[in-house]
This record gives structure tokens, C-alpha cells and sequence, in this order.
């Protein structure tokens, strides 16, 4: 009976430790909780990796509002949004290189970037009328990836400043995907 318990907790904590994948360049707002850059982030500070709702985003997916935490209410802390709440990645250049880490590789359909429109309202909430609703990058490749996945982009030109970019990587064989959102400070 013990060995069986034992395998029951082994099995549950494998799951929350070792699934799926988070944004670690530029770091993302999860991650930034990880790390302990981002104060008062609930329980995404454990599993920023977690962020997992339906795909096909900007249609369906997370609810607005609700974007940053994927609707998940444990992860609610993540949809605070005022321009001073979160660590900012400071972003010199145009050509920017994304980096996953995947705890669990999943068959791909495709990975998307959208940005906060250049009259976005920082202190608003996260909602699809704040971002441009096509991707400014686009990977449409149905694949197993490897544990680190890079990317580079051409961010645009016109947005300058503080913005929030929103990073969805689409599961093929399942109905979800993964989000994350990354704060930046556009230079």
C-alpha cells in the first residue's frame, strides 16, 4: 500500500514539475516570477511551464481579461496589469530572438507572437482589443521540437516603449496550446 501511495505522489508531482514549456528570452512574465524578479505571483512561481489553455487564439483561447494566466484561476496573479507591475525586458534591437524551454515535448503545429497595439492602454487589462490579432511572427511547422526552440523575429517598427507581447506555441495532436506574455520596453 505504500509503495502504491508513493507512486500516486511520484506521478502527480512528475506532472506539475516536468510539463510543457515557458518563454526564458526574453523572459516572460512567469519566468520572471521563477526567477523571483516578479513579486507576489501566486503559484506560477513553481510551474511558469503551466500556462496551458484551448488554442486558436485570437478566435477562441483564453478569455479576455484572463490572457496573462490563460484562465486559470491559480494563476489569476498574472493578469494584474498596470505599467509598473511587472519586470520589463529592455529591447535595443529589432531583430529579437525567442527562446522556449520545453519540460515536455508535444507534436507542433505552430508557434505565434503578437504585441500590444502602439496605443495600447498599459494600465487596462490584457484583452484582444489591446494587441494587433496577426501574429508580427509566425513558425507554422508540425514537429517534435527539441527542449530549447529559438526563434527570431522582426519586432515592429512603430511600437516604441512599454508593451506586452503575447507568445502562444499550438500543440498538434491536442486541442490547447501554451501562453505566455513577456513585458518589454521597447527602445
Amino acid at each position: 500500500m505504500k509503495k502504491l501511495l508513493l507512486l500516486s505522489f511520484l506521478l502527480c508531482f512528475s506532472t506539475l514539475t516536468w510539463s510543457h514549456g515557458y518563454v526564458e528570452e526574453p523572459k516572460s512574465r512567469a519566468y520572471f516570477c521563477l526567477l523571483g524578479d516578479n513579486n507576489n505571483c501566486g503559484e506560477i512561481q513553481y510551474e511558469p511551464q503551466s500556462i496551458e489553455a484551448k488554442q486558436g487564439f485570437p478566435r477562441s483561447g483564453p478569455n479576455d481579461g484572463t490572457l496573462a494566466s490563460a484562465g486559470i484561476s491559480r494563476f489569476s496573479e498574472l493578469n494584474v496589469q498596470t505599467e509598473n507591475r511587472w519586470q520589463k525586458n529592455q529591447i535595443y534591437n529589432s531583430l529579437l530572438t525567442f527562446q522556449w524551454r520545453l519540460t515536455a515535448l508535444h507534436e507542433t503545429n505552430k508557434w505565434e507572437y503578437f504585441i500590444t497595439k502602439a496605443n495600447w492602454q498599459p494600465n487596462q487589462p490584457l484583452t484582444r482589443e489591446q494587441f494587433v490579432l496577426k501574429p508580427f511572427c509566425q513558425f507554422n511547422k508540425v514537429e517534435i521540437p527539441n527542449s530549447i526552440v529559438k526563434h527570431q523575429c522582426i519586432l515592429p517598427k512603430e511600437n516604441k516603449g512599454y508593451h506586452v507581447i503575447l507568445a502562444v506555441w499550438t500543440i498538434n495532436n491536442t486541442v490547447n496550446a501554451f501562453y505566455q506574455v513577456i513585458d518589454v520596453n521597447l527602445h
